[in-house]
């Protein structure tokens, strides 16, 4: 009887020890307990505004989100700079990002990475991998179309730019706003002589010359 005993306890702790690794290889609720992890990416286009000039006569350039009709305005012909900020903002690394960005009207890219498309306006870059939390940053310079070119109705003219990065399981876009400001070819014109002119010329004159007799027999 104590041998029965002893062979069964044997047999019931064989099973639970060879049945605990089926157990926790799927964790405290089982294989329903298993998640993959999450992928999330950023992207942050910016514009270029001029802040002052140094002694060497470089443009000093402080990016920001957006610039409004009340920020410093570029004139035609002027270069405009973006900058394109991508961060990884997951903890897994991110494979094959690639990054868009749509070139709006009136401008022209000039420099900077990836391959422009005239016929869509669309510059693409393989940004490559991302290790967790890695950020890469992309500068591209853009020149504004000349006066001749832009719209003859519109004096002031604010665009925007938008970018865009993703991969297959991922993808995020921002945009960035600047303005235009046209030229103002304005003609003057001298008035016409006429009776009305004339009239008033003379009143002038003879008001300036009792003012002269005045001061003259003040000084008598």
């Amino acid at each position: 009887m104590k041998k029965t005993s002893i062979a069964l306890a044997f047999i019931v702790a064989l099973f639970f020890v060879s049945a605990v690794p089926s157990f926790a290889q799927y964790g405290q609720y089982g294989q329903y307990g298993q998640t993959t992890p999450s992928q999330s990416i950023l992207i942050d286009k910016q514009v270029g505004k001029p802040v002052g000039t140094t002694k060497g006569g470089v443009t000093e350039i402080e990016y920001v989100d957006n610039l409004t009709p009340a920020d410093p305005r570029f004139k035609p012909g002027a270069e405009v700079d973006f900058k394109i900020r991508v961060k990884n903002t997951s903890s897994v690394q991110l494979d094959a990002v690639t990054v868009t960005d749509t070139v709006p009207a009136y401008i022209e890219p000039i420099e900077g990475p990836g391959t422009y498309d005239a016929s869509t306006r669309i510059i693409t870059f393989n940004a490559g991998t991302f290790a967790p939390g890695e950020e890469k940053t992309y500068f591209l310079k853009t020149q504004l179309y000349g006066q001749d070119k832009l719209p003859s109705d519109r004096g002031l003219m604010c665009i925007t730019n938008y970018a865009k990065a993703y991969n297959a399981n991922v993808s995020d876009d921002d945009t960035a706003q600047f303005c235009i400001e046209k030229e103002v070819l304005g003609v003057t014109q001298t008035p016409k002589s006429g009776p009305e002119l004339d009239f008033l010329l003379l009143a002038g004159q003879m008001s300036v010359l009792g003012v002269g007799v005045i001061i003259k027999k003040k000084a008598k």
